[in-house]
């Protein structure tokens, strides 16, 4: 089902400009690949901070509900009622999604990216949808790059080093080239062995069952590489209910959210890739906004550049670091 909500910015007592400024309306939709999940949230609660600062910005976010055919479907649907004049897109199948985008921005719809680029080459950043105004995203290979090379440095005085990869969804691009590149640079590595390899669907539920089927078969493991803390929250109690020492496993996984920095604080996790959501949406807004108004915007917005964090935060930098928060809760 899909779900709206709405924010209408309007000032309790209107000045001549702010007057003028209802009588034109922008209207954004904010396409989430899922208005469940916690990343999302934090898109949009980034999308609507940054609505808040303009006098006639209006946003709806819809859920896509991680299906490519849902959040297609909505595009059309949105085009063809000709109520908004921008979408913020999450994609759910980043190359799907295009041909509908395309028929998007030839409406006069303006589209933003946010997370990853839309298109068949997730390492290019630049526009491949024509008309498309910019891309908050940085390249999901280089994240996937640095958190294995965590993997390797740990792993140095193991041999064997038997590694569990917890990836979302095999079936969506982005997620297929973030597992390729674990197996890249860990199969450069004589001494590191991919034991299993499971799907968490961004879900902590769906990651315990995952990780539970798989420590069935692979009790000795000493690292758990995922691409999401999501997953990282349901392997860990699948760890702690199979009877195995926790701090003796590697975790490392990826958003940086804080149930994260509080469990690398604790010491129950190791690392995650930091990645800064409600920046990425605050960043998209505006972009979107400028350019409905005509002004010339940034194509690329680096998302790891969003943040004042390394892109790979652990226990010794939090230490460095008490004050730090994640820009969202997980």
């Amino acid at each position: 089902m899909k779900t709206t909500m709405k924010l209408a910015v309007i000032a309790t007592a209107l000045t001549p400009f702010a007057a003028l400024a209802q009588d034109n309306e922008i209207n954004i939709a904010y396409l989430a690949s899922s208005s469940q999940n916690g990343f999302n949230q934090a898109i949009y609660e980034g999308i609507q901070r940054a609505a808040a600062e303009y006098d006639n910005v209006n946003v709806e976010i819809f859920d896509g509900e991680f299906s490519a055919p849902v959040q297609f479907s909505q595009v059309e649907d949105l085009v063809a009622g000709q109520r908004f004049d921008g979408m913020i897109v999450t994609p759910n199948d980043t190359v799907g999604i295009a041909t509908a985008l395309e028929d998007a921005t030839a409406a006069g719809v303006k589209v933003a990216a946010t997370l990853f680029p839309i298109g068949t080459d997730l390492t290019n950043m630049e526009p491949q949808v024509e008309g498309l105004v910019t891309t908050v995203a940085s390249d999901p290979s280089i994240g996937a790059a640095r958190q294995a090379e965590e993997v390797v440095a740990f792993c140095e005085d193991k041999d064997p080093c038997k590694v569990v990869v917890l990836i979302g969804q095999l079936v969506f691009p982005f997620d297929n080239l973030r597992n390729e590149t674990f197996q890249s640079v860990l199969g450069e590595h004589d001494n590191i062995e991919i034991v299993a390899t499971g799907e968490g669907n961004y879900s902590p539920e769906a990651s315990l069952t995952a990780m539970q089927d798989i420590l069935q078969s692979n009790r000795d493991v000493d690292v758990v590489l995922s691409n999401a803390d999501q997953h990282l929250m349901g392997a860990e109690i699948a760890i702690q209910d199979a009877g195995l020492d926790l701090e003796d496993i590697y975790l490392i996984g990826g958003g940086l959210n804080q149930i994260a920095i509080d469990a690398i604080r604790s010491g129950a996790w190791d690392a995650s890739l930091a990645q800064f959501p409600r920046s990425m949406g605050e960043a998209a807004l505006n972009s979107m906004i400028a350019a409905i108004n005509g002004e010339e915007v940034e194509t690329w917005i680096d998302e790891s550049k969003l943040g004042d964090s390394p892109v790979v935060v652990t226990t010794q930098w939090l230490e460095e670091n008490p004050d730090y928060e994640a820009e969202w809760q997980g």
